[in-house]
């Protein structure tokens, strides 16, 4: 999906525990773009700042969240703005702020439904891979991973998900299959900002490599 254009540039969470934003705004930037044929960057600091109880939300801003809770806020707030209309500054501040009311929401952004993806098989992340991005749960706190610079990781990691990224493609590297996965520590982590993680059923006992294969989900506009 970078080839075809529907992934905006790696972005970085900095200090602050919204990984599960990131997520949630590249999987919607994916099927907008796939969609409406418009890439658009939407903004997490909405997400962080109002996906929140008390505001018909369910995440903890920098203290961690759950992708498909934030689809679900979305869809019920009728979309989400843009990143430039409504920016991030939790990775400095290390905190959620004030929910901001005053920006519009991208027209048809509206998040309609989701789905999760069949668990621990590859034909059916592949297959959903085929329509669109797929948000993930990963693990990540390995120091393996954290270390990751470049080719197919088939390092030490498990399934203790605290993590969440984007997966975008898929592909094989000199002979070892792979998942291209976007990640949000900034460009200058890893493989300009992605990492491959290994794939096929050799990895956790068929749960995916760093356990990519057991919390999927794609939404729907």
């Amino acid at each position: 999906w970078r080839e075809h254009g529907a992934v905006t540039p790696v972005k970085d969470q900095g200090q602050c525990g919204s990984c599960w934003s990131f997520s949630t705004t590249g999987a919607l930037e994916g099927i907008y773009y796939i969609t409406y044929n418009e890439l658009i960057s939407f903004s997490e600091q909405q997400l962080v700042d109002c996906d929140m109880r008390g505001n018909q939300g369910r995440d903890h801003g920098c203290n961690g969240g759950l992708m498909d809770n934030a689809f679900t806020w979305i869809g019920i707030n009728g979309g989400l703005c843009t990143e430039s209309d409504y920016p991030y500054i939790s990775g400095t501040t290390k905190d959620r702020g004030t929910c901001d009311t005053s920006c519009s929401v991208v027209e048809k952004s509206e998040i309609v439904s989701y789905y999760d993806v069949q668990p621990s098989s590859d034909e059916a992340m592949m297959l959903a891979l085929s329509t669109q991005p797929v948000s993930i749960a990963i693990q990540a706190d390995q120091r393996d991973f954290q270390l990751y610079q470049s080719g197919v990781f088939t390092g030490s990691c498990g399934t203790a998900l605290d993590h969440g990224v984007l997966t975008v493609g898929y592909g094989t590297e000199k002979n070892d299959d792979f998942y291209l996965v976007k990640n949000s520590w900034g460009a200058t982590w890893g493989d300009n900002g992605y990492i491959k993680l290994g794939r096929g059923d050799t990895y956790n006992n068929g749960d995916g490599q760093c356990g990519m294969l057991l919390q999927a989900s794609v939404p729907t506009l």
